[in-house]
């Protein structure tokens, strides 16, 4: 935080008249503290109130003649007040503090959670003659901690706090539950007493990261539990910040990842087996994972295929429909009976359907695909004999036709002749 400035004031200080010291120069200290929005108040090295704002009368609930004059001590609690004597020399000695907490009582008794930053207030020599100080109000902001330490101790995943450094300041009872250690054995003590060395290098990366974009995603943990078991985990963590916003630490939400772990090996063993090819693709198209099936069905090697575009098998045209597959995939789930025809090691063009799936991460966003390739061949074949077939067929039926047309007439003219040969025998006759 940029430091606050100090103000140095003139040679002619005017006493407190009721509404307290006024300094006149470049700078009007007045018109300062008067509109200030935070509660603003001025003492001297004793801690005499010289001059407060409205702010100041509004938080404590005091008229401005009875916060004028008095001493600090009236408002905070005697240890407070060593406190706040401790402050002013640090004041003096360094031009400035931060974050000293008060708990002023208020005019009807109640007691104001309180931060204080102040600043010197010097004489035209540059000796420090008493302070600015700045109060915080920071009831809503106790509220709000009170409200975030409820969320993380029910949280039902493993949720802790730590510094900028890696100490654990708070955890919740899952991740006791997690790493099999009780409250005591967590609090105050570093992660790198759960974690390896290498991974402690990657989760002070992680923080690093925490203070300059706020957040980091799926940092990968491995920590060791209280029986020696190395648990699979996956770190989301967030920026906890001062209420001056400056990054002071994380919160780090911890994801089990050993079902998740058994159901990918157990994905990976069914891709691995499965009868067809089974290929997993990111949403670029690079092939991640394929099985034997499809070494067998296209003739590369595995490592010919894995890390390779699927573009590199396809036309460009059918990489554009698989590319729209993917998009189909993302947005519903699933895609079937796509046609693609990729060109096998031995030049050959294999007619294929492909039927593919979601890969999601563990937060449930597509990732890639699952595609399940189908050997058309001999199913084209079959068509192919079937179409021959029926052409035959068609041939042979006209074939009949015809033969049935000369059959057909042929018995016409039969008829015709016996009807003629009658006609005549009974001319004959006659």
């Amino acid at each position: 935080m940029a430091r606050r400035p100090e103000v140095v004031t003139q040679p002619d200080v005017v006493k407190g008249d009721g509404r307290g010291a006024k300094w006149r120069g470049s700078l009007d200290a007045d018109i300062i503290i008067a509109n200030a929005p935070d509660p603003v108040f001025v003492s001297d090295l004793e801690g005499k109130i010289l001059q407060a704002n409205d702010a100041v009368s509004q938080l404590l609930g005091f008229r401005q003649d009875e916060v004028l004059e008095q001493s600090l001590s009236r408002f905070i609690s005697p240890e407070e007040t060593r406190e706040f004597t401790a402050a002013l020399r640090e004041v003096v000695e360094r031009g400035v503090m931060r974050n000293v907490v008060l708990n002023p009582r208020s005019a009807s008794g109640e007691v104001i959670p309180a931060s204080l930053n102040a600043s010197a207030l010097r004489d035209p020599n540059g000796k420090a003659i008493g302070a600015i100080g700045i109060l915080r109000d920071m009831r809503e902001l106790d509220k709000a901690r009170a409200y975030a330490e409820s969320l993380i101790e029910n949280a039902p995943d493993p949720v802790f706090v730590s510094d900028l450094e890696g100490k654990i300041l708070q955890a919740n009872d899952a991740v006791s539950q997690l790493l099999g250690f009780r409250q005591d054995e967590v609090l105050e003590q570093s992660l790198s007493r759960f974690i390896s060395a290498a991974e402690t290098r990657e989760f002070m990366a992680a923080l690093r990261e925490v203070v300059e974009r706020g957040v980091t995603r799926n940092a990968r943990l491995n920590p060791r539990s209280a029986s020696g078991q190395v648990i699979p985990t996956t770190l989301n963590a967030s920026a906890l910040r001062d209420p001056d916003g400056k990054v002071i630490g994380a919160i780090g939400i911890l994801r089990d990842m050993r079902e998740l772990d058994k159901a990918r090996a157990y994905a990976e063993s069914l891709i691995k087996n499965a009868p067809d090819p089974v290929f997993v693709s990111d949403l670029e198209g690079k092939i991640l994972q394929a099985n034997d099936a499809v070494s067998q069905l296209l003739g590369f090697r595995q490592d010919e295929v894995l890390e390779q575009s699927l573009s590199r098998f396809i036309s460009p045209e059918e990489t554009r429909e698989f590319t729209a597959a993917l998009r189909e995939v993302v947005e519903r789930g699933v895609t079937r009976n796509a046609r693609l025809n990729p060109r096998s090691a031995s030049g050959e063009v294999i007619p294929t359907t492909l039927n593919a799936s979601a890969l999601r991460d563990p937060d449930g966003k597509v990732i890639g695909a699952i595609g399940i390739l189908r050997d058309m061949r001999a199913y084209e074949q079959v068509v192919r004999d079937l179409e021959k077939s029926k052409t035959e067929l068609q041939e042979k039926i006209l074939d009949l036709e015809k033969f049935e047309e000369v059959v057909v007439g042929r018995e016409l003219k039969m008829i015709a002749l016996e009807r003629e040969l009658e006609s005549l025998r009974k001319k004959s006759k006659g």
